[in-house]
């Protein structure tokens, strides 16, 4: 039997190394790019979070958020761990549930994956070759590219979402999937940078601080990044999906109450009341969020401590920077799409497709996407296990 896989990334690479462990199964992985798994490469800084110890179901969104569960269940992340490591991977688990290859490094993830699939004798790797057309027959599938046909018993859609096209996103996986009736739920950017009013956060290009972020009903602690067009690092990417407008209220001492910090202002302003007010928070902020905050309430930085008077303003702009949100980045610099083909016409416990026997998809062309911290790839790993055991109706 003859099983093409679309989409070369991390669903794709799991879907092939799966259906390829039968030995009668004659695998084709057919990737649009010139190399495997190009975007893995870019996960994580480059270091590549390929899972996390804490999958809860509450990580992960879509219209039915509870389709990914029987896949996660089946492929949770011990067995993903368990799989990675009978492939030679070493990894290493940070407290907040990340796990990272031991090397710190995304290629080791990626060599991984490719080493056996270049190895095995019935699997064939076909990059920089873009499926264009896909259609089903009598005797199976028919798929095109710009110059060959490939037949196949069995597909496997593994073509990934629109984020990220400098990386090899793309919309062919939704136009190959509508050719068989599928439907597909609106697509918008998640893990994603957010663009803000500008007035503040300019001139703080490249700085980092671990904050409290609140924005709509949701709230969450991490890394930070002040960028020239607003914010950016983990913390944002998690409050990400679906920003529109509003504010965002940035706690940037979460471990200090007011009250403590207001005491260590009139400490300084008290002890040394001559020195300039450029440095009331120094120690405390780096020292170029410090002066922002300082000139957003309004002080000269010249001025001496002892002038020094509204300090309760100074506290509360420390402990609640607004910042007006304008939008995000765009698809092109997501790291997720959000949104995809809807669920409801797939199989859970398969991935096969309701609407056309022998068609499977798996990973991010489906309506389903996760939180920042390696849920995204896990959901690759699961749902490309799963459609390459090729359980179903054929």
């Amino acid at each position: 039997m003859t099983i093409l896989i679309i989409g070369g990334g991390a669903s794709g690479m799991m879907a092939a190394l799966t259906a390829s462990e039968n030995p009668e199964h004659r695998v084709i992985l057919a990737e649009r790019q010139s190399r495997l798994g190009r975007k893995l490469l870019a996960t994580g800084n480059g270091r590549c979070n390929l899972t996390n110890r804490n999958t809860e179901l509450s990580h992960y969104h879509g219209e039915k958020p509870s389709f990914c569960a029987y896949a996660l269940k089946e492929f949770d992340c011990d067995r993903t761990l368990a799989y990675f490591r009978s492939l030679g991977l070493l990894t290493v688990t940070e407290p907040s549930g990340r796990v990272y290859p031991y090397s710190d490094s995304a290629n080791s993830v990626l060599d991984v994956l490719r080493l056996p699939l270049e190895q095995r004798d019935n699997v064939s790797l076909l990059t920089g070759r873009e499926i264009l057309s896909l259609r089903k027959r009598k005797d199976g599938f028919l798929a095109k590219t710009g110059s060959e046909e490939l037949r196949a018993d069995r597909v496997i859609l593994c073509a990934g979402g629109l984020a990220g096209a400098k990386l090899g996103g793309t919309d062919m996986g939704y136009k190959l999937l509508a050719a068989f009736g599928h439907s597909r739920t609106p697509l918008y950017p998640s893990l994603v940078q957010l663009k803000t009013e500008t007035t503040l956060v300019r001139s703080l290009k490249g700085v980092r601080c671990e904050a409290l972020v609140k924005y709509g009903r949701t709230t969450r602690r991490g890394e930070l990044q002040f960028t020239d067009y607003g914010v950016s690092g983990p913390v944002i990417f998690e409050l990400s999906r679906g920003a529109v407008g509003g504010e965002l209220e940035i706690d940037l001492l979460p471990d200090l109450r007011e009250g403590e910090l207001l005491a260590l202002l009139e400490n300084r302003c008290r002890t040394l009341p001559q020195l300039k007010a450029e440095d009331l928070l120094t120690g405390i902020l780096h020292n170029r969020l410090g002066r922002t905050i300082l000139r957003g309430c309004g002080l000269s930085l010249e001025q001496p401590l002892h002038t020094v008077y509204d300090l309760p303003r100074v506290v509360s702009m420390c402990k609640s920077l607004s910042l007006t949100v304008l939008g995000t980045m765009g698809m092109d610099q997501a790291q997720v799409t959000a949104g995809g083909i809807r669920t409801e016409e797939f199989d859970p416990k398969t991935l096969e497709s309701r609407l056309c026997p022998g068609l499977y998809a798996a990973g991010e062309v489906l309506d389903i996407d996760g939180d920042c911290g390696g849920y995204n790839l896990q959901w690759a790993w699961s749902s490309g296990r799963l459609a390459g055991e090729l359980r179903g109706s054929l």
